[in-house]
């Protein structure tokens, strides 16, 4: 069985933090730059114009609604992956800020 200090403890949990935020960055500038504006997102955009467009021509009111809907349910979506990636990106700047703490302490 190996033993281990208090010392070697904070030294390897600070590594484990830093290993965490290192990732939990990564993940965070992912979801930023590729996943906020998929081409998904701009298919579904796309065909709801296509739709609002006929919806317009044949006064069809119950059709346009829906797709208005359904646009606002995608920015939304949007919102809510730009919301998710922020948030990953904060995670990691507590994640450094401890792991700093516990190597200054030493």
């Amino acid at each position: 069985m190996f033993t281990l200090n208090s010392m070697d403890f904070t030294l390897t949990l600070a590594v484990i933090l830093l290993v965490m935020g290192l990732i939990t960055f990564l993940v965070g500038i992912f979801i930023l730059a590729f996943k906020v504006k998929s081409d998904e997102f701009k298919t579904i955009t796309e065909q709801s114009a296509k739709i609002m467009e006929k919806g317009v021509v044949e006064n069809i009111s119950g059709l346009m609604e829906n797709t208005s809907s359904l646009l606002q349910t995608i920015n939304q979506m949007v919102k809510t992956k730009a919301g998710v990636g922020v948030f990953l990106i904060l995670i990691t700047f507590v994640l450094f800020g401890v792991a700093y703490y516990l190597i200054s302490t030493l």
